[in-house]
C-alpha cells in the first residue's frame, strides 16, 4: 500500500470556492500530519500559508500524491505536468461536470480519509504526444489526456488535409478538421463532436472528423498503439491550429504535417473505491436510470 506523507495541491485560479475547499483539505492534511505542498501560483493568493511552494512539474519529484482542486481541466493540465514522474492524482470537483475529478467537496474529508487509508482505485491512462512538422523539420510539440485538434482557429474556413494511419493512406478530406481521441477524451469535446464513449481501460483511438463536406465520413476507432498522420494542404489559405486538451496550442501551416501517437507514460489517477464510469455516465450525462425516465 502506498504511504501519502508528501501530498501536494494544485488548484484553479480565480475561483473563491477552489480557495476555499483548498483552506479545508489543508486543514484536514495538516491534523492528519502530513506534509503538504502548494503549487506556486495557488500559493500566490493565499497569503499567510506557511507551506512549502513549488511548480506543478517539480511537484512530481517530492510528493508521494498531488490533489486536484477545481475542474477536469485542471487535472488535464496536471496530468501533462507529472506523467512522467508516475505520482498519482487524485481529483476533487470544484468545476462543471468533473468526468475526472470525482470526489464532491460535500464529503470532501471522508473521501480522502479513505484515500490515505489505502482505500481507492488506481486507473493508468495512456496519453498522445503530437508532433508538427514543416518542411519535414520539427516545429512544435504538445502532450494531451483528451485529445488532440486539428481546426481552422479564428477562421470559419474549411481545412483540406490527407490523413494517414500506420503508414497507410486513409482519405482526403475537407472539414472543420479533426478530433484525434483518447478514451478519457471520448467524454469530451469527441462526444459533442458525434464520436462514440470509449470505456477508459480501452487502448483505442478515436478519429473523430468535425463537420465533414461529405456524408460519408464517420468516426473510426483504432488501434492505440497506431501512429496518425495528418498532411495538411498547401493549397488552403488559413493557418490552422493544432490544439492539446484546448490548453496547448500549436499554429500549423499549408503543407505542415502533425504526426499523433502514443506517450510511452501513462497518467496515473487515483478514485474512490465505489468509483463506478457507468455511474458516472449516467449522473453527469442525465442517463435514463428506470424505464419510462427517458
Amino acid at each position: 500500500m502506498d504511504e501519502f506523507r508528501n501530498i501536494g495541491i494544485i488548484g484553479r485560479l480565480n475561483s473563491a470556492r477552489v480557495i476555499e475547499t483548498i483552506k479545508r483539505l489543508r486543514r484536514f492534511l495538516s491534523d492528519e500530519g502530513i506534509n503538504i505542498i502548494l503549487e506556486e501560483q495557488i500559493a500566490a493568493v493565499m497569503m499567510g500559508h506557511g507551506l512549502q511552494v513549488c511548480t506543478p512539474k517539480m511537484m512530481g519529484e517530492i510528493c508521494d500524491l498531488v490533489i486536484v482542486v477545481g475542474g477536469d481541466g485542471s487535472l488535464l493540465g496536471a496530468a501533462r505536468a507529472l506523467v512522467k514522474s508516475n505520482v498519482p492524482i487524485l481529483g476533487v470537483n470544484r468545476g462543471r461536470l468533473g468526468f475526472l475529478t470525482d470526489i464532491s467537496p460535500d464529503n470532501l474529508e471522508e473521501k480522502v480519509q479513505e484515500v490515505l487509508e489505502g482505500k481507492y482505485i488506481t486507473e493508468r491512462r495512456f496519453m498522445l504526444e503530437a508532433e508538427v512538422k514543416r518542411n519535414g523539420e520539427p516545429i512544435g510539440y504538445g502532450e494531451a489526456l483528451n485529445d488532440v485538434i486539428l481546426h481552422p482557429g479564428k477562421s470559419a474556413r474549411m481545412i483540406a488535409f490527407d490523413l494517414q494511419i500506420e503508414g497507410q493512406f486513409v482519405y482526403h478530406q475537407r472539414s472543420d478538421g479533426m478530433i484525434v481521441s483518447t478514451p478519457t477524451g471520448s467524454t469530451a469535446y469527441s462526444l459533442s463532436g458525434g464520436g462514440p464513449i470509449m470505456h477508459p481501460k480501452l487502448d483505442a483511438i478515436a478519429l473523430v472528423p468535425m463537420f465533414p463536406h461529405t456524408l460519408s465520413s464517420r468516426p473510426i476507432v483504432i488501434d492505440a498503439n497506431s501512429e496518425v498522420k495528418i498532411t495538411i494542404s498547401s493549397d488552403i489559405d488559413i493557418y490552422p491550429q493544432i490544439s492539446c486538451d484546448g490548453q496547448v496550442h500549436i499554429t500549423a501551416a499549408p503543407g505542415d504535417s502533425v504526426t499523433i501517437r502514443k506517450m510511452a507514460h501513462k497518467a496515473r489517477l487515483i478514485h474512490p473505491i465505489d468509483h463506478d464510469f457507468y455511474e458516472t455516465c449516467r449522473t453527469k450525462l442525465g442517463w435514463a436510470t428506470q424505464y419510462g425516465e427517458a
